[in-house]
């Protein structure tokens, strides 16, 4: 609960003069009345493709910057509000610029037992999974595919979020009452394939449409060295199948269709020393293959990280990484994940700056194309950060789903100031 409360807390006199008195005396101290914090970030990017685009309208260019402002109330009884939007404005590519409420809710808790109960209301991210290579049972959260072809990025999404833990573990239980679309790069971005995704004209199989409500559950223990998670899902799929549709001016497009699905999940991470061993495993039934015919299936990625201390007697840090991916669907599978293997490396240099580099080389067992990421994270004063970034799609052949998007590798550069 300590973690949860805390997590956007920073320090803004100007919030606290703003919130404080409204709520009484104290505002000041701390002693009395609603406690206020502001913190947040700004950042800017600018992207360089250097292949020569493959469709019609792309750019080899991309820049624009973001913002994550973050305000929190804290009231006596120990309810909070936590507001945290994010804007992203693209000058390349308007299908790229968002505003998303991503962290808007009310959180309340008491005690229960020798445990304790939450409660949040409102918009919120929830992350499951322990893998490095794909999140695979990482499904409450849309996607912002926009931001990065990686997956990371997620929506905020609307929610009753509630949490039972004890001794005996935590369970988590989720009403999702609204569908968000992904989100999808325009026609000037990239990557991308050949045609873009429309989502003004997405359709779901419910009847309710986006208003479906869905139910996902989730139980977590840690049981000495092993820490699992087991999951459940029922509700629109966060991931489409495409058809084709006439677009506004003429062109073809693709229209997405958020079938329902039900998926159970398993995430399992046991530690040994040194070692990390890395389980996630899913059973979905109810979604559409790349062909679009409904089928059950499962899906797996296994691996571990190994880290090196103080390497050659230095301050560095080295951890190995391997996972392999594995889609039961093989090449009728709708992700580049179908049969893959994941080798990587983590170099933590634990100097002042906090310098961070992640190398990883995703490669298809099949043909042998790779995907090569590469992320260079480093402080260049207490409040200025650097990020540099590479991709790059080598060998990819034409049965790969990443075909499509071949040329599109690319260097990225940020800057990030925090308040």
């Amino acid at each position: 609960m300590t973690a949860a409360r805390s997590r956007l807390r920073g320090a803004a006199l100007a919030a606290a003069c703003l919130f404080g008195p409204a709520a009484g005396a104290g505002a000041g101290d701390g002693s009395a009345g609603v406690e206020a914090d502001f913190s947040g970030r700004v950042g800017v990017e600018a992207r360089w493709h250097p292949q020569t685009a493959a469709y019609p309208g792309q750019r080899a260019g991309a820049g624009g910057f973001w913002a994550e402002p973050a305000l929190y109330l804290d009231w006596p009884g120990g309810d909070s509000l936590v507001l945290a939007p994010y804007l992203r404005y693209d000058a390349a590519d308007p299908g790229r610029t968002l505003a998303d409420p991503r962290e808007a809710y009310f959180l309340t808790w008491g005690e229960m037992g020798e445990g304790e109960w939450e409660l949040r209301l409102g918009v919120d991210r929830v992350f499951w999974g322990v893998a490095e290579s794909r999140h695979l049972v990482d499904i409450v959260n849309q996607t912002d595919l926009a931001a990065h072809p990686d997956g990371e990025a997620k929506l905020g999404q609307p929610m009753a979020h509630a949490t039972f833990s004890g001794e005996w573990g935590a369970l988590e239980l989720f009403l999702l009452p609204f569908h968000r679309a992904r989100t999808f790069p325009g026609r000037a971005g990239r990557p991308r394939g050949p045609l873009v995704v429309d989502n003004g004209l997405a359709t779901r199989e419910s009847p309710a449409g986006k208003w479906r409500v869905d139910a996902a559950a989730r139980y977590a223990r840690s049981l000495g060295p092993l820490d699992i998670g087991l999951s459940l899902f029922d509700g629109t799929a966060r991931e489409p199948s495409f058809r084709l549709a006439p677009g506004g001016g003429g062109a073809p497009v693709l229209a997405p269709h958020y079938a329902r699905i039900r998926q159970i999940g398993l995430d399992a991470q046991y530690t040994a020393g040194e070692w990390l061993l890395k389980l996630e495993a899913i059973g979905r039934a109810g979604a559409p293959d790349r062909l679009g015919a409904e089928r059950d299936y499962a899906a797996v990625v296994a691996g571990g990280e190994y880290t090196f201390r103080s390497v050659l007697d230095s301050d560095v840090d080295l951890g190995v990484l391997a996972e392999w991916n594995r889609d039961g669907r093989g090449r009728d599978a709708t992700t580049a994940f179908e049969n893959d293997l994941f080798l990587g490396a983590r170099v933590a240099f634990n100097d002042a700056d906090g310098s961070e580099l992640l190398a990883g080389a995703t490669v298809d067992a099949g043909d042998g194309g790779a995907v090569l990421a590469v992320e260079f994270r480093r402080r260049l004063t207490d409040e200025v950060s650097l990020r540099l970034e590479g991709l790059a799609f080598l060998g990819v052949g034409r049965e790969d789903p990443l075909y499509a998007t071949r040329r599109d590798g690319f260097v990225e550069l940020g800057l990030v100031y925090g308040f």
